[in-house]
């Protein structure tokens, strides 16, 4: 099989079922626990945005030697967060929620800063943002498997997919925590998208395996050939999207970028060594038992 890419062939046959599993499966235990003292730590998966914990953000532009030494020492209390944009004198300041917007735009002012704008969510109105947003995650996933399993009525097959999918939303989740970059809406919204990437090409698969003519290597490496070349695709455009963000520091799309970059190549993790390798079992080893 020529695989996409000039990508070098997998002999599938030369893997045990325990080879190929231990290693998702290690990363994703490792996720766990890092999402896990996290937790533990702070309360929630990972650290929150402005929109889910209230707060101020304020965006100005800011002339002179160490700018961010003149907001620290012009604007109080201390800020939680500085963001510079890329290439120009203007940042992205986020104060805790128990800060009076309107005050500190006025000690912005006062300093000479010119204030683009100031948006402020209330305490009460982010913690509703917060149940709404995992909510609807717990919804789009739940969704998912009851379809999943509808379409495969079949407990292993399903399965694989299920915790692919799973697996895909919560590796990212921890490399947010470990790289610092917060969960907000826009986070949300990249975590939902890659419920639909994994789930895409998990059931491609799945199909391929379960219902196209063919032995099961066969039909794997047809799947493996159109699969993998999508999302490699789709990482080369998020990529293309992380840096051209960055660099003219549209924040939001560049979280988002980085977030499905880590959710897709943890997808073709998943997909092609913890779901082949249950599909193969399930194939081989749990049907005559």
């Amino acid at each position: 099989m020529d695989l996409p890419f000039g990508l070098p062939e997998v002999d599938y046959a030369d893997y045990s079922n325990r080879q190929l599993v231990a290693v998702p499966l290690a990363v994703l235990l490792v996720a766990l626990l890092i999402i896990g003292g996290v937790w533990a730590t702070t309360g929630a998966p990972a650290d929150l945005g402005v929109e889910f914990t209230g707060g101020t953000e304020i965006r100005l532009t800011v002339d002179g030697e160490n700018p961010q030494q003149q907001i620290r020492e012009e604007i109080g209390p201390d800020p939680s967060n500085i963001q510079p944009v890329a290439n120009s004198n203007r940042f992205i300041v986020t104060y805790g929620p128990e800060t009076d917007s309107a005050r500190l735009e006025q000690q912005a002012l006062d300093a000479g800063f010119d204030v683009q704008s100031v948006d402020g969510t209330s305490p009460t109105f982010g913690s509703e943002a917060q149940v709404q947003a995992i909510g609807g995650i717990a919804i789009a996933f739940a969704g998912m498997s009851v379809l999943v399993f509808a379409m495969f009525r079949t407990f292993v097959p399903s399965i694989a997919v299920v915790l692919s999918a799973f697996s895909d939303i919560v590796v990212p989740v921890a490399l947010m925590n470990v790289l610092g970059i917060p969960l907000t809406l826009g986070s949300v919204a990249a975590l939902l998208m890659i419920i639909g990437y994994s789930v895409d090409s998990d059931i491609l698969l799945n199909n391929h395996v379960l219902r196209r003519q063919g032995g099961f290597y066969e039909s794997a490496y047809r799947a493996m050939e159109t699969g993998i070349t999508m999302t490699l695709t789709s990482i080369a455009a998020m990529l293309v999207m992380t840096i051209v963000a960055t660099a003219f520091g549209i924040g939001l799309l560049s979280s988002i970028g980085l977030i499905l970059v880590f959710g897709l190549a943890t997808d073709l993790l998943n997909t092609y060594m913890l779901n082949m390798s249950l599909l193969r079992w399930w194939k081989f080893e749990g049907v005559n038992r």
